[in-house]
């Protein structure tokens, strides 16, 4: 492992802070643009990036029709569900309460390693998992509980649920499969296939080219959560897992809903109350026990084959 530079570490706070980004600019996209035409022409410019990357980097892939299949099940999960239920979510949901919702992505993975791979659940990562499952309720609920017996939550905040089921799926077939491709392999291919899904969307209810509502907001914020939110981030992730290891560099992503929550404050005006506030504080308090409690191991599974 090489010695971690200063610059890798503040590519790793750049990255969350892009990725706090996104929230803010898919919230605005989808208020001019449909969520699938959003998320179609946000993934083109990431694929077109992260294209000329691989080729410079790998040269031209040469697939077989098994590995496509493969990275197809990625494209599935991690773009074109994941984008679904993100952007059709902040139709309804502020950008930071999304946010802090989808922080519990870390849990749910820990809770899908105990019960999948059979990995150990120590007192500690348990106490984790508990602890940002009730702050993800809080989160949900607004600070009250007792609407989840009355049917208080709403479409938005079961999408975003749906949001962190899909990156888990993505997550664990990630896993399953890095051995064969390298991290920005796996990136461009789950993109340029969940790109061609979005478009066929998109194109189907007729969304991909209706601009018609769109002012210069709507095209700013798809070239953010193309370029920034998804080629520089994700390539920045991959490149800092090489130096550091998958466990220090995944303690950045805690970063990512304080910086959505700060953004949303500071951009769209969103006031957060205090029960939410309490469950996205559990959340992150839960994720880091949980990361804490993490065996070093785990950064042999996600070991890039190659730095980037």
């Amino acid at each position: 492992m090489q010695s971690p530079r200063p610059r890798v570490f503040l590519k790793l706070v750049l990255t969350a802070f892009f990725w706090g980004g996104t929230w803010i600019a898919g919230r605005s996209a989808v208020h001019e643009m449909a969520p699938l035409a959003v998320a179609s022409w946000r993934f083109l410019l990431a694929t077109l990036v992260l294209g000329i990357l691989l080729y410079r980097t790998e040269g031209i892939p040469r697939w077989s029709a098994r590995e496509w299949g493969i990275l197809s099940c990625l494209g599935l999960t991690g773009v074109f569900l994941y984008n679904v239920f993100f952007l059709y979510g902040l139709q309804h949901v502020e950008a930071g309460r999304g946010a802090l919702v989808v922080a519990f992505i870390p849990a749910i993975i820990a809770l899908a390693d105990w019960l999948v791979f059979r990995l150990p659940m120590p007192p500690l990562k348990a106490l984790g998992v508990i602890l940002a499952m009730v702050g993800c309720l809080l989160v949900v609920t607004q600070g009250h509980p007792l609407r989840l017996l009355n049917g208080g939550i709403g479409h938005g905040e079961l999408l975003l649920l749906g949001t962190a089921l899909a990156w888990t799926a993505y997550t664990l077939i990630n896993r399953k499969i890095s051995t064969r491709f390298s991290p920005l392999a796996m990136t461009f291919g789950g993109c340029f296939i969940g790109w061609i899904m979005l478009t066929v969307g998109a194109a189907i209810t007729g969304s991909l080219l209706d601009f018609s509502s769109a002012t210069w907001r709507a095209p700013l914020g798809i070239v953010f959560l193309g370029v920034f939110g998804t080629a520089i981030a994700f390539t920045w992730y991959s490149e800092a897992i090489g130096h550091v290891g998958s466990t220090r560099a995944a303690a950045f992503i805690n970063l990512v809903p304080v910086f959505a929550v700060l953004l949303g404050t500071v951009l769209l005006d969103e006031r957060l109350g205090a029960g939410v506030l309490t469950g996205g504080t559990a959340v992150i308090a839960g994720v880091m026990l949980t990361h804490r409690a993490g065996k070093p191991a785990s950064d042999r599974l996600l070991q890039p084959r190659r730095a980037l």
